[in-house]
């Protein structure tokens, strides 16, 4: 079966097979239900804003991608 096969693989191809699957779902119309985005994130550099201005931050993370 394919998902005995799946669960054979490397946790690292496992997940590359997963996304591929997902890629094909979205260019085919076959989409699985999407989570609504969250911003989580917002707020997680705040401990550093006596420290840098935003715009520093923003250079930063700009470097970081």
């Amino acid at each position: 079966m394919l998902s005995d096969s799946i669960d054979r693989l490397p946790p690292q191809i496992k997940k590359q097979v997963i996304e591929y699957i997902e890629f094909l779902g979205r260019k085919h119309g076959i989409c699985a239900k999407r989570e609504p985005f969250r911003f989580a994130w917002a707020g997680g550099l705040s401990h550093l804003k006596d420290q840098f201005t935003a715009v520093e931050l923003q250079h930063q993370a700009a470097r970081w991608r």
